[in-house]
């Protein structure tokens, strides 16, 4: 697809974009390029390729869900810095 520079103007003037001559040829070949590249991929066989598939084999890569014991919160709050007994103190930063 062949792209004007008015058309690039038109884009960067809605990006609130100032470009000068030698920035919008450079953009507009760019731009030329990236759409080129898509369009290629429209060139592509899709038929039968599920549109989730991976390139390698996925699974899942979470581990189950076990419930465990956790920290002991009196245990960790001796850690803190700064503690009000029932959790960490920080000081305020926003007035």
């Amino acid at each position: 697809m062949k792209i004007t520079k008015d058309e690039v103007l038109h884009v960067a003037k809605l990006a609130r974009l100032k470009l000068n001559e030698q920035e919008a040829e450079a953009l507009t070949k760019d731009m030329e390029n990236i759409i080129g590249f898509a369009n290629k991929l429209n060139e592509l066989e899709t038929e039968g390729v599920v549109p989730t598939a991976h390139a390698i084999p996925m699974s899942n890569a979470f581990r189950e869900d076990v419930v465990k014991p956790s920290y002991d919160h009196d245990e960790m709050l001796k850690n803190a810095p700064s503690s009000d007994g029932e959790g960490y103190t920080v000081p305020k930063v926003v007035e």
